[in-house]
């Protein structure tokens, strides 16, 4: 198991040094991933400013550049939410004990992270309130109240909060003890239109990673044993890190009328009678964050998407203080911001190679650099982040040529990625072959499963693996199951995974 640095360490002092020769990482103070992929995760959520330790273990604080990110994640996703026809709301944070009883499984399988207020000014409350870990039982109670007739529905609410789960391990965005995401809730008419919307749902957010985010995922239902507590059926996007492990980036849930009947949410059908609505959930949190940087990231720090950076360009004045120069470099700002694009001029008296590795650092997708002779030629230099790679951009058609340069780059992320997913995608017909897998070559692993809970546990055990999820495009590896040799049901993705 990978363990990052305990939350509270004492932030490194920045090596400001430059090492631009022979390939070699420009900035010191990031540990290389091929050393310790740990501490290199660390090091760029430090260095990059986008989270500070809090002095509560396990509690981030969101740094302005960190935050700019969610709230581009925020505002992008919930255009698509709203699109698709769904309202925002809010809902109480505290959530008393006898309404979170309602639903056994649910409970259940939330009791271990559950945080408990149980005094409220000097006074000892009579009925203890859950800070909440997610909505459901909150949404319930308010569907109780306003659905009655079929009229009613569908009733489509989202919801962007924090919540709190009391994890016993924490690491920066990928599993704190409160974090934020936005919950989805939804109430249909008919089982067929809540299991449609799970579906969908679940191809919102693997569009929005993929497109996006540049982070290809694996569309799927999560088995038996890896639902989510009191739904029917759980379905999953999984998107592979640098390192080989799965990160599980979003969910969606369809409940059934289980959560309805536990609530005695009730509403008169078509036909005049008595039925329970069905209900749905979905979700994603910042452990986003934490994929983009591991999925992307290399050992020079971020490497940011252009869709979801909050600065696409940093214009660098070369030679700033001769005449012209700092005012050209205004002009570029300026016309480009009229394009659209985000863009800012780093006029820091730090030196041009201080200013190049730092915004690599924060993994700007495109620096331009101006200096006198680039005005004498009328035009600027362009380097785009994700591969290094430099061009001419001529400033007669500056807007169309930078527009262009961060639709290459948002491309070229994804290929990236992509193909570095199938690299590390490997088929396994028998346990042998999937412990070597598991052993020498991480990543995905393909395997056949009969669809017994006790297989699955046996490839935990001995392989160290997890199912990731039943993907919806399956292969036919083989025709038995890789543990127990019976029939098998479904092929899989099994992984190790944060």
């Amino acid at each position: 198991m990978v363990i990052l640095r305990c939350w509270g360490f004492m932030e490194i002092e920045r090596q400001e040094s430059i090492l631009a020769k022979n390939g070699k990482k420009k900035v010191e103070a990031i540990t290389s991933m091929e050393v310790d992929f740990a501490k290199w995760y660390t090091d760029i959520v430090k260095k990059a400013e986008l989270i500070d330790y809090s002095s509560m273990r396990g509690c981030m604080i969101l740094r302005p550049y960190g935050y700019a990110i969610w709230e581009n994640i925020q505002k992008i996703l919930d255009a698509k939410l709203k699109a698709t026809g769904h309202e925002n709301v809010y809902m109480p944070m505290f959530i008393p004990e006898s309404l979170l009883q309602k639903e056994k499984d649910h409970v259940e399988g939330f009791a271990p992270e559950v945080a408990w207020v149980t005094q409220g000014g000097g006074e000892k409350l009579e009925e203890r309130l859950c800070v909440r870990p997610t909505s459901e039982t909150l949404f319930c109670e308010h569907y109780a109240h306003i659905i009655h007739s079929y009229r009613d529905l569908p009733k489509l609410y989202n919801q962007w909060c924090s919540v709190v789960r009391w994890e016993k391990t924490t690491r920066p965005f990928l599993r704190s003890l409160e974090f934020l995401w936005q919950e989805g809730h939804t109430m249909h008419e008919t089982a067929e239109e809540a299991r449609n919307e799970t579906t969908k749902m679940l191809n919102v957010y693997a569009d929005f990673c993929e497109k996006i985010l540049a982070m290809p995922v694996i569309k799927g239902q999560k088995t038996e044993k890896e639902k989510f507590s009191g739904a029917e059926e759980t379905y999953s996007i999984e998107s592979l890190m640098h390192d080989g492990k799965a990160l599980q980036s979003g969910t969606s849930h369809y409940f059934g009328d289980g959560f309805a009947k536990a609530f005695d949410i009730q509403f008169t059908g078509r036909d005049n009678t008595l039925q329970h609505p069905f209900q749905t959930s979905w979700g994603v949190t910042t452990r986003l964050i934490g994929a983009i940087i591991m999925v992307h990231g290399d050992d020079n720090g971020l490497v940011l998407p252009p869709k979801i950076a909050p600065l696409q360009v940093i214009v660098v004045p070369i030679a700033s203080k001769k005449p012209g120069v700092l005012e050209k470099a205004h002009e570029l700002r300026d016309r480009l911001q009229k394009a659209g694009i985000s863009v800012q001029v780093d006029e820091t008296d730090n030196t041009p190679g201080w200013k190049f590795a730092e915004h690599e650092m924060k993994g700007v997708p495109l620096r331009l650099e101006i200096g006198p002779r680039d005005i004498e030629n009328n035009h600027c230099i362009g380097v785009r982040r994700d591969d290094g790679q430099k061009s001419e951009i001529a400033l007669d058609h500056l807007e169309d040529n930078v527009s262009t340069l961060l639709d290459e780059i948002q491309v070229a992320l994804y290929q990236r990625a992509l193909k570095r997913r199938d690299t590390m995608t490997y088929v396994s017909t028998d346990m042998e072959s999937m412990v070597r897998n598991a052993n020498e070559k991480p990543g995905f692993i393909k395997a056949m499963w009969c669809g017994d809970r006790a297989c699955e546990d046996k490839i935990r055990e001995v392989a160290g693996l997890t199912s990731r999820n039943i993907p919806f495009e399956q292969e036919h590896l083989a025709d038995t199951c890789i543990c127990c040799g019976r029939p098998a049901k479904h092929m899989v993705y099994w992984g190790k995974a944060y």
